[in-house]
């Protein structure tokens, strides 16, 4: 992990709490319409994650994820973005087979209507990426800006954030067999 980092991968703000809270160990991704013709890509393996409202709706989302967003909507930004969770991408997979994230439900909190609507999105495919979710106990505070609009999945900060005093959400062992999971549900074994 390096000692600073300056970028940021915008999320659901639901999403991330479910990160937070060990719910998921992964992230779904189609990409953003600011990402071109060659759409979504892994642009960096470590990231601090942005959460954003943006297109977060309640409908998109399984009922026991209704109280998490509950509790992200009742949170303000009064004084900026606050970022205390930080992500490393063990593995990435572009995922075209659709019974292969259907094996996934319960393992990420987009509905299924979400994941069928995403992965049917100009040519059919999601990326699955499994993040090991790292929380730092005091958020970093940085100002809003308009360099943060838009639908794009990336963003690079305007200055380098230390990565120091991050905690895993879920220890080595935990995370391991959450990954092996994972890749044993994409394999359809």
């Amino acid at each position: 992990m390096p000692t600073e980092t300056q970028f940021a991968f915008k999320e659901w703000a639901v999403v991330c709490a479910a990160l937070a809270a060990g719910r998921q160990t992964l992230i779904l991704r189609k990409g953003g319409i600011h990402e071109g013709r060659e759409g979504f890509h892994v642009e960096h393996r470590e990231f601090w994650l942005f959460p954003t409202n943006f297109h977060q709706q309640r409908d998109e989302i399984i009922p026991e994820a209704w109280p998490l967003l509950e509790g992200v909507q009742s949170r303000g930004q009064p004084f900026g973005l606050s970022l205390d969770l930080y992500a490393v991408v063990e593995d990435v997979y572009h995922v075209l087979d659709r019974a292969a994230l259907a094996r996934l439900s319960g393992r990420h909190v987009w509905s299924e209507s979400t994941v069928e609507q995403r992965f049917q999105y100009r040519t059919p495919g999601l990326f699955v990426l499994v993040a090991r979710v790292f929380r730092r106990p005091t958020p970093i505070v940085i100002a809003d800006s308009p360099h943060f609009a838009g639908c794009k999945s990336w963003v690079d900060l305007p200055t380098l954030l230390p990565t120091s005093d991050l905690h895993p959400v879920f220890d080595d062992e935990s995370f391991e067999k959450q990954r092996l999971e994972i890749q044993r549900l994409l394999a359809g074994l």
